[in-house]
C-alpha cells in the first residue's frame, strides 16, 4: 500500500507547481535557428599617408571643466584656552558685521593658510607666542 500526503484543501502542493512551470517553460521556448557560416571579409585597405585631413569648419563644443575631486575630510578634536576661544567667537562676528558668515571650522582653516603663508621667522614667532597647554580633555569643575 503506498502511503501518500494529504494537502490541505486550497493548498497545492510546491514541487508540482514547480514541475508543471518548467513543463511550460520547455514547451514555450522557440526552435534554435542555426546560424549561418561567417564569411571572411577582405582586410580594408589602408588610406594613402599623403592626403591630409580636410580641415574642418565646425566650431567645437564647449568642453565642461571637469569637476575638481573633494578632498577628503578628517574629524579632529582638540584642546584651547577659554580665551582664545572666545576670539573664535569674536572674530565670527567681525565677519558676520562684514556680510559674511564663518564657521570656527571656517576661521581655523583660514588660520591654517595665513600660517601657511607666513615665511619660516614669522611662522616661529607666531608660534612662540602661543603658549603650551596640557593635552587631553580637561578635567570637570
Amino acid at each position: 500500500m503506498a502511503t501518500t500526503k494529504k494537502v490541505p484543501a486550497g493548498k497545492v502542493n510546491a514541487t508540482a507547481k514547480k514541475a508543471a512551470a518548467k513543463k511550460v517553460a520547455a514547451k514555450a521556448k522557440p526552435a534554435q535557428v542555426a546560424k549561418p557560416a561567417r564569411t571572411a571579409k577582405p582586410a580594408p585597405e589602408p588610406a594613402p599617408a599623403a592626403t591630409a585631413p580636410a580641415p574642418s569648419t565646425r566650431i567645437p563644443a564647449a568642453v565642461p571643466p571637469a569637476k575638481p575631486k573633494k578632498a577628503k575630510l578628517v574629524r579632529d578634536s582638540f584642546t584651547i584656552p577659554k580665551p582664545e576661544y572666545a576670539v573664535l567667537d569674536e572674530l565670527k562676528q567681525r565677519v558676520a558685521r562684514a556680510g559674511l558668515s564663518a564657521k570656527k571650522s571656517e576661521l581655523l582653516r583660514a588660520g591654517i593658510k595665513a600660517l601657511a603663508a607666513m615665511s619660516d621667522s614669522a611662522l616661529l614667532a607666531a608660534v612662540a607666542a602661543v603658549p603650551a597647554i596640557k593635552t587631553g580633555r580637561p578635567a570637570k569643575d
